[in-house]
């Protein structure tokens, strides 16, 4: 009889399934989907991928593995593109569009020689499922009732909005950030491990993290969080922007600061892109794709019965197109990060960019 570790190169895993009873497979399947999908694809995937587990979650009798999927042949001194889902386990959107993208490009190598070449200029890193254990239990919040996007340790430095900025009160409520004492939870510090390996050293980097969330439009949102002052790199930002509207003048989406919306504590990528500057001097880009869940319930109301209808689109057509929807931005990101020297700015460039920003997202901001 033919084993699966005889069919695939990744090897993590038939170690992983090998840990799986029948009755948490079949558990897996019906409440876990995602990480079956993942498996099947890295399973399938062609020579150019790698994979390994950075942390295992416990959950009830699981043990969740939170993947690193590693696309490309790229060294250390090319740019780096992060891309990231399942921060919340009840936006599950976020994940499915990380896996159509992660096997477009899984399949696309097996013929496509110009991707095979240009992933041999960007370090391409994939974690689909961040919070596995939040996904199996269907909630935001990760096994231990904390919400990963609320459990940094940075603090904003003005009124942040009651709950949604994050709380400390109970992990019954909505938002909790977690104990101060306990640090950083295990998804958040195998993230961080991620982070500091990948990108520093590095010429250039660029990362999305892909959630749902209430609102008409899609936005792609960047740092800050904590407060409302332009990060280091706007200046990027705007280039970044521009170079998007010039290239897909009919796109739907709505660049901004998370802070034009709400001002958090505990903000996952205001941390880490603060530490990443105070050590490295190149630059990184860290985005969020905000998809909108208000056209979805709008269209089919009955989904406000649902905890997952929240967030994620249920009818079958209509959650296609978000699938496909994205899948131009992603390849944008990655053709940015390995072109970055063709359309970052310079030092005379860069001032202008970074005073229409100020104009077009802070202008009227009490703190500038």
């Amino acid at each position: 009889m033919t084993e699966l570790s005889d069919l695939t190169h990744i090897k993590v895993i038939p170690e992983q399934q090998g840990l799986r009873d029948a009755k948490q497979r079949r558990m897996l399947r019906r409440k876990l989907p995602e990480l079956i999908e993942l498996e099947r694809i890295l399973a399938e995937s062609p020579p150019q991928f790698s994979a390994q587990v950075s942390a295992s979650i416990p959950v009830d009798s699981f043990e969740l593995p939170i993947y690193r999927v590693d696309v490309g042949e790229a060294p250390a001194d090319r740019p780096a593109l992060l891309l990231l889902g399942g921060v919340h386990g009840l936006e599950r959107i976020g994940t499915q569009v990380v896996l159509a993208w992660l096997r477009n490009i899984a399949n696309r190598l097996r013929w496509d020689e110009h991707l095979s070449e240009l992933l041999k200029q960007v370090r391409l890193v994939v974690v689909p499922i961040l919070n596995p254990g939040g996904m199996l239990l269907n909630r935001r919040s990760n096994p231990a009732g904390v919400d990963l996007m609320r459990n940094a340790p940075i603090s904003a430095q003005s009124q942040s909005t009651f709950l949604v900025g994050g709380q400390s009160l109970s992990p019954t409520l909505p938002w909790y950030r977690g104990k101060p004492d306990q640090g950083m939870e295990p998804e958040n510090l195998a993230l961080q491990s991620i982070i500091e390996e990948v990108l520093p050293g590095r010429p250039f980097n660029l990362s999305l993290d892909c959630h749902s969330g209430f609102g008409w439009r899609d936005q792609i949102w960047f740092p800050y969080a904590y407060r409302r002052r332009p990060m280091r790199n706007i200046a990027s930002v705007m280039a970044l922007k521009l170079l998007w509207e010039q290239a897909y003048p009919h796109h739907d989406y709505q660049f901004e600061p998370q802070s034009e919306h709400y001002v958090t504590h505990g903000d996952l990528w205001d941390y880490f892109y603060k530490r990443h500057n105070r050590e490295a001097s190149a630059p990184w880009l860290p985005l969020t794709l905000e998809m909108g869940s208000w056209r979805w319930v709008r269209k089919r109301p009955r989904q406000l019965f649902s905890r997952e209808g929240l967030f994620n689109p249920l009818a079958t057509h209509r959650h296609q197109r978000v699938l496909r929807s994205h899948m131009i931005l992603l390849d944008f990101l990655l053709h940015a990060s390995a072109s970055y020297g063709n359309w970052m700015p310079d030092k005379s460039g860069e001032e202008w960019l970074r005073a229409a920003a100020r104009m077009h997202w802070y202008s009227k901001s009490e703190n500038l």
